[in-house]
């Protein structure tokens, strides 16, 4: 062989391997590089899309809009307590607005991420808050007092920490009911309710639980575990039913207190029934499955009307990739903008106890992004988001006559 030749070869080699080393490690990386997700084979139902009583239409398109101010947005949860709305934002701040939309006011500033909100038989208003836990305040502005009423979890096991308080309802019996969200993915320890979202549902290890918390003593229990990020609570009048949103598996879950206590107690040193337990049981059923987008608060109205929002539609490329962990732990492995996010869609849904959809409103635009529910007040439908920078509302006295 020729010096020529050899030269030729050399140069060849050279340049093979300056490809090979640095594909070599962009395949290790997107192979093994730690993520700390660890992503759960599970089968995701086949999205049927926006047919039947979720056929598409634009009926939240061109929502009225009450203005934030400056810095201020994340209206995720709106709920109306004697003639105002109350909702939390991402700054931390809780605001209390007239209906009207004509008055705000910041209520407390929490220093977290308020999310759910409620009220109790004494007036005080009970947080959830992603980054503290649950807080109850009395009082606003100065003179308010932020206790932190749920840290940690009593029972089955002692001082364990709550990482994502997602919802929070008062039963009519008084008791405090909240969703710790995520076992996994803590809102504070990634600075981002979103990110910790993301994460835990295309990990889908669902490590979710409902929480129920004595008003008096203020000793709490798991309730139920193994869930898929659940999030909203609404309940029956008469507090015997428990609805809840299972984020992560697109369905609304109805829940039977006496029989869930019942299965709770057949677990006996076992631990805290799983949702599995208590669909084997008859303590849980499902209301509402194979939703067109991942269902985030529930809300109740005076008519009955139960309402949900889909945060986000169903993803074709999540759907398809639910039984293929290793290409979803690759996916988390590349740039967060390459995730595959759905992209924005206005989408709110009202249901009855039976689970009969009675009204369905769509912005396919998304213009009023992540829609997590809606509140009836007054001849109103306010709509929550979790990143609008207003308080997107309008006229509503009921479903179209059709």
């Amino acid at each position: 062989m020729g010096s020529k030749q050899v030269r030729r070869t050399a140069g060849r080699m050279h340049w093979l391997a300056s490809w090979v080393t640095p594909v070599a490690a962009v395949v290790a990386y997107l192979a093994f590089w730690p993520t700390g997700v660890d992503p759960v084979s599970w089968a995701a139902p086949q999205d049927l899309g926006y047919v039947g009583a979720h056929a598409l239409n634009q009926r939240l398109a061109g929502l009225k809009q009450v203005a934030l101010a400056a810095g201020q947005d994340g209206p995720e949860h709106i709920t109306a307590y004697q003639g105002a709305v109350y909702t939390g934002l991402s700054n931390g701040d809780v605001l209390k607005v007239s209906v009207d939309g004509q008055t705000q006011s910041v209520v407390v500033n929490t220093a977290g991420r308020p999310l759910g909100i409620d009220f109790d038989a004494q007036g005080r208003m009970l947080l959830a808050d992603a980054f503290k836990g649950l807080l109850r305040v009395t009082g606003q502005g100065a003179q308010a007092k932020i206790e932190t009423i749920l840290s940690q979890v009593d029972d089955p096991v002692p001082n364990d920490p709550v990482r994502y308080a997602d919802a929070v309802k008062v039963a009519p019996d008084g008791t405090i009911w909240a969703t710790d969200a995520s076992r996994r993915f803590g809102a504070k320890a990634l600075n981002s309710t979103f990110e910790a979202s993301v994460l835990d549902i295309l990990e889908h290890s669902c490590t979710g639980r409902v929480i129920a918390l004595d008003p008096v003593s203020l000793k709490s229990r798991v309730a139920l575990s193994g869930l898929c990020f659940p999030n909203g609570i609404a309940f029956t009048p008469d507090g015997k039913t428990m609805f809840l949103s299972e984020t992560g598996s697109y369905r609304i879950l109805k829940l039977d207190l006496a029989k869930l206590s019942v299965a709770h107690s057949n677990q006996g040193t076992v631990g805290v029934p799983t949702v599995d337990n208590a669909l084997a049981q008859g303590a849980a059923t499902v209301l509402v499955d194979n939703l067109p987008g991942y269902p985030d608060n529930l809300m109740r109205s005076e008519a009955g009307r139960l309402w949900v929002g889909l945060t986000k539609p169903r993803s074709h490329l999540i759907d398809k990739l639910s039984n293929q962990p290793f290409v979803r732990s690759v996916v988390l492995r590349l740039p967060r903008a390459t995730w595959p996010v759905p992209k924005a869609y206005g989408h709110v849904i009202a249901f009855d106890d039976s689970g009969k959809v009675v009204d369905d409103l769509q912005d396919p635009t998304g213009a009023y992004p992540e829609t997590t529910s809606a509140t009836e007040v007054d001849g109103k439908l306010f709509i929550q988001s979790l990143h609008a920078h207003a308080i997107g509302w309008m006229p509503y006295v009921g479903p179209s006559k059709p």
